[in-house]
């Protein structure tokens, strides 16, 4: 991945936006806050963040998160983040920040935010004993309420777009989601003889072959809710509470072993050994034998959506 500092740096959103609060965002704050202070807090390649200091109207501490965009662009990512933000919560409270509202400056035109309850989190992962435990329960309570896979709207993984159109077979949802992943890698990167080989051989033969037999010869699939970027640059552990918490999430109804795709890369922190707990709660779909195939097509899917994002970095074409 490209330099962390570079983006950084390089951040289109300037950081006069988190240097005050607002009109616009005071008006989101629960009645009775006091506002003491602003500071930038966490780090986003693609927005600015920070802590609102605050009371509330007894005069207890009471911090928010504030990400805040700008343009039209900016504008779909927030509002599109507190949909997800608003569903993820309801299904797992225990789990996820409290998004209380987003919304539009009114004293910096064309600049959006993003508003929700402050975690001061550690530097720390979820453990691989407790992790994938909540995780396989949260997968347990969020069955979809009309039996479609996909998502009703557009989610955004960094600036660029994420849609799983609502389909009855996860089949057609996951292959027509991959197809407009594929079109964005090509536009960041240009067209490739050996990608446009791969992404035929994925569509016409891979996918078939490990997907379909999910739902053929009497099989079937619940569609459950998923965070759908779970790596472990979005999840970590409330300080406060010492509890497992994950953020920045793509969430859409899909195979429940779809959130298992970033744990696929030995590269990263949250990698295999969270697979197999996570294998103790919730078995393996039939057929068992294609278990670890299917989660790296979908570990594919997250490497190639990354991809998409860093125009110049060829790092992940190349994993």
């Amino acid at each position: 991945m490209t330099d962390r500092a570079f983006w950084i740096r390089n951040n289109p959103i300037p950081v006069e936006v988190i240097s005050y609060v607002d009109q616009g965002v005071r008006d989101k704050l629960p009645p009775g806050t006091q506002i003491e202070g602003i500071s930038p807090h966490g780090v986003s390649y693609w927005s600015r963040t920070a802590m609102i200091e605050a009371t509330d109207e007894e005069g207890n501490p009471t911090p928010f998160f504030i990400k805040v965009n700008k343009f039209e662009l900016g504008k779909d990512m927030v509002s599109s983040e507190y949909f997800a933000m608003t569903l993820l919560h309801s299904v797992a409270p225990e789990m996820s920040a409290e998004p209380l509202a987003w919304g539009a400056y009114t004293e910096t035109a064309d600049t959006y935010f993003l508003l929700a309850r402050f975690h001061e989190f550690s530097d720390d992962i979820p453990d691989q004993q407790s992790f994938p435990k909540l995780v396989a329960e949260f997968h347990q309570r969020g069955a979809s309420k009309t039996g479609e896979f996909g998502f009703p709207i557009t989610m955004y993984g960094g600036r660029n777009p994420q849609t799983f159109p609502l389909c009855k077979s996860w089949e057609q949802c996951f292959s027509k989601g991959l197809e407009k992943i594929f079109d964005m890698e090509e536009q960041t990167h240009g067209p490739d003889e050996e990608m446009r080989r791969l992404r035929e051989g994925l569509m016409t033969k891979v996918i078939p072959r490990l997907l379909r037999p999910l739902e053929t010869e009497g099989r079937t699939l619940t569609p459950t809710l998923v965070h759908g970027n779970l790596w472990d640059g979005n999840a970590s552990v409330d300080v406060t509470t010492g509890h497992p918490m994950f953020y920045d999430s793509t969430p859409l109804y899909a195979h429940n072993e779809y959130e298992l795709g970033p744990w696929w890369p030995r590269r990263h922190r949250m990698s295999r050994g969270y697979i197999q707990e996570y294998r103790k709660y919730l078995k393996p779909s039939q057929p068992i034998q294609d278990f670890d195939d299917r989660v790296a097509l979908y570990a594919l899917r997250f490497d190639l959506h990354a991809s998409s994002l860093y125009p110049g970095n060829l790092r992940h074409r190349h994993l």
